[in-house]
């Protein structure tokens, strides 16, 4: 058994190590397709493009480990079923699950070094990408916008540049809009201006020459002003570059910059947060149910209950407002908490998948597998973020929605393996 479960690994090395190659330069690929625009041409060092590429590349091999792992599984057992290996194994009295049981061994290991990348590796690539751009954008305000294309790295804004100059910061046809989409308050246009930041890099001065600013009375919807300006200066705060004001030099970390115990102490913060604001919101309702019998007992007047009424009507409100605010902070933490592990664990569902699926197709080859793979790719990158958006809207439990994917992708494969076998046992194979 040691020397079939050996040849049965190896079958699987070679297909995992090229397709864990293959989607880490799709992927990389992906990415300087999206941002090359912003490198080339801005006078920036290769060795710090490379730098930030290679620093890029930790999230992509989370992505990348799990699809290796389906596209080998899926080769290797259709290799196996192709070259009727699996029929000889079956007649040997040999089950399908019996043959899998090295490879779900090897996706077990698999999914603690993704684990353990997930939580040491990965959050520490991250911040030190989020360091670089900060010192690139630092020497290179202009990096963070793109031309001709529109910018929302300011936040509570959208600006839009024709021309960009990396050598002086010059910007050319700009246009910024305050507010967002469909609730615009005022337009911004000038024909030319620059960028700088302060110097604590706190805030984004941006000098504009030879423009208007366009404003509508949002009251009245009815009054409409136009001012020109050779000259004018506005500055933003610079919390969309990356920037957060924090006590130290040191930037705050964001949630895909902490590791899995972090993201739960501060989940656990905002989870005390709501709890509290939830019994003050209680207490508040307490009062206000109570207001009648308060003001009858002291004879108080109609005007005195109302104005107090309302003063708790408002108190409850803003605590009801800071529930919600920090359920959706819980909610956002412990979904990337839940992600670093669903996300490791998928090495184990996808020998689930891949392999009855590889004896179904009875072909292998890398188009094949890649075929298929990318296919139940899809199908689970989709149930992530589906799980993603209704977590952040409060319609499921963080951990239950993270875990959505490997839960479905578990039942399709496990419903392909005992048909497999079934299928394999009826045939007498």
């Amino acid at each position: 058994m040691k020397i079939l479960y050996r040849y049965i690994l190896r079958e699987h090395t070679g297909p995992f190590f090229f397709a864990f190659v293959t989607v880490l330069f799709v992927f990389t690929l992906q990415f300087l397709t999206i941002f090359i625009d912003r490198f080339v041409g801005k006078g920036l060092d290769l060795f710090v493009m490379l730098e930030l590429i290679a620093l890029q590349i930790a999230w992509m091999v989370v992505l990348a480990v799990p699809m290796a792992v389906l596209v080998s599984t899926l080769i290797a057992f259709g290799n196996l079923t192709n070259r009727s290996e699996m029929a000889v194994m079956r007649a040997g009295g040999l089950s399908l699950q019996r043959l899998i049981m090295p490879v779900l061994l090897a996706g077990v290991v698999l999914a603690g070094l993704v684990e353990r990348f997930n939580n040491v590796v990965l959050p520490e690539a991250n911040y030190k990408a989020k360091l670089l751009l900060r010192d690139i954008t630092k020497a290179k305000p202009s990096f963070g916008l793109q031309e001709n294309a529109f910018s929302g790295l300011v936040e509570g804004y959208s600006i839009l540049v024709r021309k960009t100059e990396w050598h002086s910061d010059r910007l050319e046809g700009i246009t910024i809009y305050e507010g967002v989409q469909d609730d615009y308050k005022s337009v911004i246009t000038a024909e030319s201006g620059s960028i700088a930041f302060t110097p604590d890099y706190h805030y984004l001065i941006m000098t504009l020459h030879d423009g208007e600013m366009h404003e509508l009375d949002e009251v009245s919807k009815e009054e409409y002003r136009v001012m020109s300006f050779e000259k004018q200066r506005f500055v933003f705060s610079s919390t969309g570059y990356g920037f957060e004001r924090t006590s130290g030099n040191e930037i705050r970390r964001g949630d895909r910059e902490l590791s899995a115990s972090q993201l739960r102490e501060m989940a656990m913060k905002f989870h005390r947060r709501m709890s509290d604001s939830r019994e003050r919101a209680d207490e508040i309702d307490a009062k206000r149910k109570a207001l009648p019998d308060r003001f009858t007992e002291k004879n108080g007047g109609e005007d005195d209950r109302r104005a107090e009424e309302e003063r708790l009507a408002g108190q409850y409100e803003r605590e009801q407002e800071r529930v919600e605010s920090n359920r959706k902070m819980y909610n956002r933490y412990m979904v990337e908490f839940h992600k670093k592990y669903a996300l490791s664990f998928a090495c184990i569902v996808f020998v689930l998948v891949g392999a009855p699926l590889g004896v179904m197709a009875r072909r292998g080859g890398f188009g094949v597998g890649a075929g298929l793979s990318l296919l139940f790719f899809v199908l689970y990158w989709a149930l992530l973020i589906f799980g993603e958006k209704i977590s952040d809207r409060g319609l499921l439990d963080p951990g239950l929605s993270m875990w959505l994917a490997n839960i479905v992708m578990t039942a399709i494969g496990l419903f392909a393996l005992f048909r497999v076998s079934g299928g394999m046992s009826g045939s007498g194979r």
